[in-house]
């Protein structure tokens, strides 16, 4: 389309109402409060309510884009769900949300890229609808981690929480729009973030619950000297590719894994010039939302002005990066 690009038209999010704070998680995990809010600096984060699966907290998500788009259902052409943690193994959820939201006309499918998730579901957003104009793309990223958490383990119970985010892509006026994705995966590191069971490896058994297969297990360690090793120069990767500096991001909108890992980020990209969004003091880590989430604040809190240089980044299991660079703008 002449004199249009593809970019975020809207945003959304949804947070479950349930906050829980550090005291309650450091109770049952055998750390302090103190302790989780210097290692992660974290101080609260929200948990679904028993009644709530992923497709819920997603649709309520997808909602707020929908209206702030200005667009009914039936106008969505694709629908992407981003998430780890499915209602079930079987149909997909973004089956479930499209039911839920009545938008019959889209085809839909999930991805599981964990954290990084939302950027590559953006990623095929922009493929799928630069195929025809007018094409409407409903890209969700969702996830549900109170469910698969071993209160017991430190290492995943203070960090991980529940929530949904969601945007609209479509034509937007140039020169506004994306600039730039780029994905990287590195399967020799996916042993430092998994579920071990209920695939077809180790399938769901008495025993596998017993042994407590069915919970999140993370290696932060080494999930940290992979973000501080490869991450950052991803970031300048894609903005030298795209023609442009990390010197031009205005807002630095990054998965929301740790709030000092964050700052090592920053620090080792060079992006301490930009505004760096931050949720995850009162959310956590809420996946595949994480991004979405951050910047949908960023979006409602009038933050992003039209031409500002917005720079997004999801890091995480796979092991995975996604980061994407976008001018900020409005619809065509």
């Amino acid at each position: 389309m002449t004199g249009t690009r593809i970019g975020i038209i809207s945003t959304g999010s949804y947070l479950p109402k349930d906050e829980v704070g550090n005291e309650e998680v450091a109770a049952r995990a055998g750390v302090t409060a103190e302790w989780i809010e210097r290692k992660t600096q974290i101080e609260s984060r929200r948990y679904a309510a028993p009644d709530e699966a992923t497709s819920d907290l997603a649709v309520r998500a997808a909602e707020q884009a929908l209206e702030q788009a200005g667009l009914t259902a039936d106008r969505i052409d694709y629908l992407i769900v981003s998430t780890s943690t499915g209602d079930f193994p079987q149909p997909p959820t973004s089956y479930l949300v499209q039911d839920a939201l009545g938008a019959y006309g889209a085809a839909c499918f999930d991805i599981n890229v964990v954290c990084s998730g939302f950027v590559y579901a953006l990623e095929l957003a922009r493929s799928l609808a630069g195929q025809r104009p007018d094409c409407h793309v409903l890209v969700i990223g969702a996830d549900l981690y109170s469910r698969i958490l071993d209160f017991g383990d430190h290492r995943t119970a203070v960090l991980f929480a529940d929530g949904a985010g969601a945007a609209v892509v479509g034509p937007v006026s140039e020169p506004y729009g994306i600039v730039g994705i780029d994905l990287v995966s590195r399967g020799d590191a996916h042993h430092l973030i998994r579920v071990e069971a209920g695939g077809s490896r180790n399938p769901a058994s008495a025993r596998s619950v017993a042994e407590g297969g069915h919970y999140f297990r993370m290696n932060g360690r080494g999930v940290r000297d992979f973000v501080a090793e490869h991450v950052p120069p991803a970031l300048v990767a894609l903005a030298e590719r795209s023609g442009l500096s990390l010197d031009q991001v205005d807002h630095f909108v990054p998965h929301q894994a740790n709030g000092v890992m964050l700052s090592e980020v920053v620090e080792r990209a060079g992006l301490t010039h930009a505004t760096t969004h931050r949720t995850l003091q009162k959310y956590g880590n809420v996946g595949s939302a994480s991004v979405p989430v951050a910047l949908d604040e960023a979006n409602r809190s009038g933050a992003l002005a039209p031409g500002d240089l917005v720079l997004l980044a999801g890091f995480g299991g796979g092991m995975s990066i996604g980061a994407s660079l976008l001018r900020w703008g409005v619809a065509a």
